[in-house]
Formats: C-alpha cells, structure tokens, sequence
C-alpha cells in the first residue's frame, strides 16, 4: 500500500513541475511578462533607467492612396501561374546574361560564379541550382 502511494505522490509531484510556470505559480516579487525587451536597464537600487537607443523605432512608409488589403481570404482563387521549373529559372535568369557576354566576347567558361553557379553543392541543406533563383 505504502508503494502505491509513493508512486502517485510521484506522479503527482511530477504532473505539477510539468504545469506552465505563471506569475501565480512563483513568488510575490516573480513578474514573467510577456516576452517585450525592456528599454532601459534596472539599477542595483531597484531604480529603472530608460536608454533611448533600446526604445524600439517603428519605420512605417505611408499608405495613403494603397490599393492592397492585407488580409488574404482563404476563398481566394489560386494563382493562376504554374510553379516555376530549374530550366525556366535558368532560361530567365542565367541565359540572358551569358548570351549577353557571348555576343560581347568576354563570356569565360572557367568564372561561372558569375553567373550564380557554385563549383561544389556539398553541405547545403537544399541544393540550388542556379543559385540566383527567383524571389
């Protein structure tokens, strides 16, 4: 019996460590807020200096006269492009420049970094072949 009651107040206890930690759970001076950065610094006497370099600054361009809205609806119709492909992504990218460079004579076979290819892929998480994809 006493086993028994061991492994529940085990579980019990465990069950409580794993509950969120809130500001009820803590002490009276624990304040956990809500993850802003604080925009000054906090003294050794409990004294809040404010720093105007840590006060965050807003740049907001002007949107009078925009069209756009920026909520887009789920009900939305689909793009009407198909996705793009690695050779439509050369043929739009990659081959206007070299052509370019053919007809003007300076086109190097050995510097193709020029053009966003990279010797070697190794390592990369996702190869890309060219590298200057489309954004």
């Amino acid at each position: 019996m006493a086993v028994l009651r061991a492994l529940c107040r085990g579980l019990l206890r465990g069950a409580d460590r794993a509950s969120p930690f809130t500001s009820k759970r803590g002490p009276r001076t624990h304040y956990k807020g809500r993850g802003a950065r604080r925009a000054g610094v906090l003294t050794a006497g409990k004294k809040f200096i404010r720093v105007p370099q840590m006060v965050p600054d807003f740049v907001v361009p002007d949107l009078a006269g925009f069209k756009l809205k920026p909520y887009v609806s789920y009900r939305a119709p689909e793009g009407s492009e198909p996705p793009a492909t690695a050779k439509q992504l050369f043929d739009e990218l990659v081959a206007p420049r070299i052509e370019k460079d053919v007809k003007d004579g300076t086109f190097d076979p050995g510097n193709l970094q020029k053009y966003g290819f990279e010797p070697t892929q190794d390592g990369k998480l996702f190869q890309i072949f060219p590298k200057n994809y489309m954004r």
